[in-house]
């Protein structure tokens, strides 16, 4: 077994040293916005890094051919801590640990497997994911109880704890500053490619990082997305603040897509603030907290955008906006019921201009809406109005219809409350995906 002390002190030079060669690649951005580096797909030559975080992600015999199936996260330092889990009622033994545990607002680690849910499975299952979080915090010499879990893939089935734990040493050993890619490979299940996101903003004097990585591509409907989601930031920030933050930051991001209506038992976004960007801390009444909260949102909004494009058998991004509603409760109850009717998805994935379907769906939802107030559109393209559909622009809708990204427009003509929600077509790949995937 590596020493952790020794193989964490290497780690933290590598750190600084990335830090350094991002401040002089980016030494033209201006100081007081925030900038953006973000790949659907990770190249290894890219560094993502913050300050006093490792990461790492490894194959520990969860899956098979030697992919990627097991990551770490860890702050040199503990750090407060903020999360949300899905509000499934057969909720996965991880969650139900990571509930318990976040009662302190404190964490300093992350362990995420994927291929194995170990959701349904009893008090066994509980006690796997207590004995690997144990193994963890030993490699790390850390305090048990710093240790979040979380898993994604096959439910009903307990997972391979003795093939976990033999990986761990490694995992521990190979933790690195710019191992991020790493440890966001070895969440993946469904996923065409690993999601991360970065940004970067200055708080008075002090430049700080938030990134995060993100899977998901199926069972995706808040609350929340079929998803696992950590971020990392070295900001320093009260936990009270930090939770309040992130809370609004998922309701703007990943509990506002939906791939397929369907809601996991594993759902799980955490985020750790390990203070070491050494800005005053932050509190809920400090004014540089938006600049906090603009880059957070970037990043939540940039990874649960990147989960909707990698839909399984996705072709389509489609974002619905849904205006001039008397609540934002009746715009979001519109919005969800567009977004997952299966006539409406198939009508995008089909080219299909079928505002018809809108309209079906929508007045389905259980909002009274004044037909003859409601307008519908396709981009800036008028499909419905005074209640029946306008004609006349087949040639602009062909075209429309045939682009990746769709936004659609429907004014309720009630108040001037909106909802925003983004979601993908569904098509034969969304079928043969998930025919042939054991639960």
């Amino acid at each position: 077994m590596i020493p952790v002390r020794a193989a964490v002190g290497g780690n933290i030079k590598n750190a600084a040293d990335s830090e350094k060669r991002e401040s002089g690649r980016n030494k033209d951005v201006s100081r007081k916005t925030s900038y953006v580096r973000w790949f659907m797909i990770c190249k290894e030559s890219e560094t993502y890094a913050v300050s006093g975080f490792l990461a790492n992600g490894i194959h520990a015999g969860i899956k098979e051919n030697g992919i990627k199936d097991l990551a770490l996260i860890f702050s040199v330092v503990p750090a407060a801590a903020a999360a949300v889990f899905t509000r499934n009622c057969f909720k996965a033994a991880p969650v139900l640990l990571d509930m318990e545990r976040m009662k302190s607002g404190m964490a300093q680690a992350i362990l995420a497997n994927s291929g194995n849910a170990n959701a349904a499975t009893g008090e066994a299952g509980y006690a796997d994911a207590a004995d690997m979080s144990r193994c963890a915090a030993d490699k790390l010499n850390i305090a048990d109880e710093l240790v979040l879990m979380a898993s994604t893939g096959i439910i009903g089935h307990r997972p391979p704890v003795r093939s976990i734990k033999e990986g761990m040493a490694g995992l521990v050993g190979g933790l690195h500053a710019d191992g991020i890619p790493a440890a966001a490979e070895a969440i993946m299940t469904t996923d065409k490619f690993p999601k991360i996101a970065c940004r970067k903003t200055m708080i008075g004097s002090k430049e700080v990082s938030v990134c995060g990585i993100a899977k998901g591509a199926g069972m995706i409907e808040p609350h929340m997305a079929t998803m696992l989601a950590f971020a990392m930031t070295d900001l320093n920030i009260d936990v009270h603040t930090l939770n309040w933050v992130f809370k609004q930051a998922i309701d703007g991001s990943f509990n506002a897509i939906t791939v397929d209506g369907c809601m996991s038992t594993n759902d799980t976004a955490i985020i750790l603030a390990n203070g070491m960007a050494g800005n005053k801390q932050l509190k809920r009444n400090s004014n540089d907290l938006s600049l906090f909260k603009e880059a957070l949102f970037g990043v939540m909004s940039d990874l649960s955008d990147a989960i909707v494009r990698d839909g399984e058998g996705a072709t389509k991004f489609i974002e619905i906006i849904v205006d001039e509603a008397d609540s934002i409760a009746d715009a979001k109850r519109v919005a969800y019921a567009v977004a997952n009717s299966n006539l409406v998805k198939t009508a995008f994935y089909g080219c299909d201009p079928n505002w018809g379907r809108i309209i079906a769906a929508a007045g389905s939802s259980g909002v009274s809406l004044p037909v003859d107030a409601v307008k519908l559109y396709f981009e800036e393209v008028p499909v419905f109005a005074h209640g029946k559909g306008i004609d006349g622009h087949e040639k602009e809708l062909t075209e429309i219809m045939s682009r990746n990204n769709i936004k659609v427009f429907l004014k309720l003509g009630m108040g001037n409350k909106s909802y925003r929600i983004r979601t993908s077509d569904l098509t034969l790949d969304y079928i043969k995906i998930n025919a042939h995937y054991h639960t």
